[in-house]
């Protein structure tokens, strides 16, 4: 029987003496997050992990902390410090430091044995150990889709374009080959052209997969195969408050270089950062751009 992932709560009631702060990773969801909160009437604390995220030195809408991501175990008294009430995780990690190298606050150590069995697993369960941390230390995890619940796809076709009947077995190929990988904690996308699935998602991320796949198309075996779609969905029973299947504007650009057809992605679970622009390339390009919910692989 296939797990579903947790539907994550569509908004969050955050009062006026509340206090959040966000761990900033790479791509626009944290800078995304800090507008929302920002026209909320709040200004969150932002601690962006060195050479990942990317926010200005002089910042007007937040305050700003820069962590090197093997200090981040000892962020938490920082964050005692402003009154965070409130912590968000957004935002990619291209790679995970050194264990060796970790820096972590006194207390952390009687989380060192599940920090050491997460590490050896995959992400979800790193994210889980780390979410259990937090709360531990009174401070309540959220998430992103939480605090700016429009950038949740919402159910249904989003471009001109229409997925025609062969693209339909690329979807349900595609969708098969990613929630596999899903509940082995590997990763959420997929590509499925002529109708089986030629490339999965690893620890290089969809931007990695879709460049994979443009190399592919001279392989001989898919040589004259024309469309193809990239599915991205939850993993099943996937943690709601951290990494959540993400695409945006540079998502629809590599896929059409890649020579999709389309992309689909599970609707109210996954995030469409700059939507309109995204469609607006979607449209451009003639691909078709999908959200679809899990009635359509039963």
């Amino acid at each position: 029987m296939t797990t579903a992932p947790n539907k994550p709560p569509r908004s969050l009631a955050i009062g006026t003496g509340d206090r959040i702060a966000i761990i900033a990773g790479s791509g626009r969801l944290p800078q995304d997050i800090v507008e929302g909160l920002f026209d909320a009437g709040h200004r969150p604390l932002v601690a962006a992990i060195e050479g990942e995220a990317e926010f200005s030195e002089a910042p007007e809408r937040y305050d700003l902390l820069r962590v090197p991501a093997q200090r981040l175990g000892l962020l938490m008294p920082e964050l005692k410090r402003h009154g965070v009430t409130h912590l968000v995780l957004a935002g990619g990690v291209a790679a995970r430091p050194p264990i060796r190298s970790l820096r972590v606050h006194p207390r952390f150590l009687l989380h060192l044995p599940r920090l050491l069995t997460a590490y050896a697993r995959g992400d979800d369960a790193l994210l889980r150990m780390l979410v259990g941390y937090v709360e531990a230390n009174g401070i309540r995890v959220v998430g992103a889709h939480e605090l700016v619940p429009d950038l949740l796809a919402p159910e249904g076709l989003l471009s001109k374009a229409k997925p025609a009947r062969g693209d339909e077995k690329d979807i349900a190929a595609a969708l098969a080959a990613a929630r596999a990988i899903g509940r082995l904690d590997i990763g959420q996308a997929a590509i499925a052209i002529g109708g089986r699935a030629v490339a999965l998602e690893g620890i290089e991320g969809t931007d990695g997969l879709l460049a994979r796949t443009k190399e592919l198309r001279s392989h001989g075996r898919l040589a004259g195969k024309g469309r193809g779609v990239l599915v991205k969905c939850a993993k099943p029973g996937q943690e709601a408050r951290a990494d959540l299947p993400t695409i945006g504007p540079q998502t629809v650009t590599a896929a059409h270089g890649a020579g999709l057809a389309g992309i689909a992605v599970e609707a109210e679970v996954s995030f469409i950062l700059d939507c309109a622009e995204t469609v607006r390339l979607a449209d451009l390009h003639g691909l078709f751009l999908l959200g679809f919910t899990r009635g359509r692989e039963q």
